[in-house]
Formats: structure tokens, C-alpha cells, sequence
């Protein structure tokens, strides 16, 4: 398994896990809190795949996703209370989840040959869009529309990972330059509370 590898689950488990969070908060019972934490953590990915003709789509192949999310939410529920007390370090990992998220929407898009702003527009969808299934199902406006800057930091993210591909630089360089650029800036979001402007 690679360090590419490592993170990507790494950041399926903790977008799991605010599903999962997500599904308490609402009371929902044990199939409610599961299914949120799935779509949570696949639902981008998912309609990404099914878009671009990616069938089937990752999950379905790469069932260790299925027993990450299953491992994630068996953890929600029975370690709730010290999942509040790290609740800085799951916006770190969630920072992670971000970057490698968008990073694979945006090779996948690239993979395709499809034009670079569909590509960064997977990357988002991929890093972004589990959590507004998440919110939907949880009858809340999703977050991402109206309080924190998030799928903005995916953007820029994927426009810097297609800036940097065209160059000579290494692959991998071009992953660690990405990567921490997108979860530097979450994590400044989330420090310095900054927000879109509303309308």
C-alpha cells in the first residue's frame, strides 16, 4: 500500500465518521447513521463515476472502502464522547480527506482527456459533494453552501494540481505541493473562521 493509498482511506474514514456524526446528531438509528456515513464518504466519488461512464464504480471494486466505512461508524458509535475531544484533529484528517479527494477527480478527469475545468469541477465533486448528499439526507441546508469554504479551496486546489502536471515537475512533488497547499488553506479557513461573502 502506498502513502497515496494510506491517506485516500484515511480520508474515506474520517468523511465517514462526520457522516456518521452527522446521522446522532439526527437521532437516526443504526441503518440511518451507516447510510449517512456512506454517502458521506463515496457519495462524491460515486456520481463522479457514474458522469465520466466509470463503471462499476470504484466502490464496487474496491470493497475495502465498504469496511472502512463500516469500521468508521462502528467507531462513531461507541466512541462519541472522545470523538468531541478530537475534534481538531478530525478537521486535520478531513483537510487530508479534501486534498486527496480532489486529486483523484482531477487525474480521473485528466485520464479522460476531458477538458481542465471539467477536470477540477470532478475534484470538487469528488472532495465535496458526499458531504452535501449528507446534508440533504439530513434535511439541512448543506454546508458548504452557506457557512464554510470548502469546495473553494478544492477549486483552487484542482486548478494548481493541472497548473503544476504541465510542468517538469515530479508527479509526486506535484502531489505534496497540492496536497498541502489545499490542507494549509483549510485549515486557515477553519482557524480564521473565513467565509464567502453571502448574496
Amino acid at each position: 500500500m502506498t502513502a497515496f493509498d494510506f491517506l485516500d482511506y484515511l480520508g474515506t474514514a474520517v468523511f465517514a465518521i462526520s457522516g456518521a456524526m452527522a446521522g446522532r446528531k439526527k437521532h437516526f438509528d443504526l441503518f440511518g447513521v451507516t447510510i449517512l456515513a456512506a454517502v458521506t464518504a463515496i457519495g462524491g466519488g460515486t456520481l463522479r463515476d457514474v458522469l465520466i461512464g466509470r463503471t462499476p464504480v470504484g466502490w464496487m471494486e474496491h470493497t475495502e472502502y465498504l469496511y472502512i466505512i463500516l469500521g468508521a461508524t462502528i467507531f462513531t458509535i461507541l466512541f462519541q464522547s472522545l470523538l468531541k475531544k478530537l475534534q481538531a484533529t478530525l478537521v486535520f484528517f478531513d483537510a487530508i480527506g479534501l486534498a486527496m479527494f480532489t486529486i483523484i477527480g482531477v487525474e480521473l478527469g485528466i485520464q479522460n482527456n476531458l477538458n481542465p475545468i471539467i477536470c477540477v469541477l470532478l475534484g470538487t465533486m469528488t472532495a465535496a459533494f458526499g458531504g452535501v448528499i449528507r446534508d440533504v439526507l439530513s434535511t439541512e441546508a448543506p454546508l458548504i453552501f452557506r457557512e464554510e469554504i470548502y469546495a473553494s479551496i478544492s477549486i483552487m486546489g484542482g486548478f494548481l494540481f493541472l497548473l503544476l502536471n504541465n510542468t517538469t515537475i515530479s508527479l509526486n512533488i506535484v502531489y505534496v505541493i497540492t496536497s498541502l497547499f489545499m490542507i494549509m488553506m483549510r485549515l486557515i479557513a477553519v482557524k480564521k473562521h473565513w467565509e464567502l461573502p453571502t448574496i
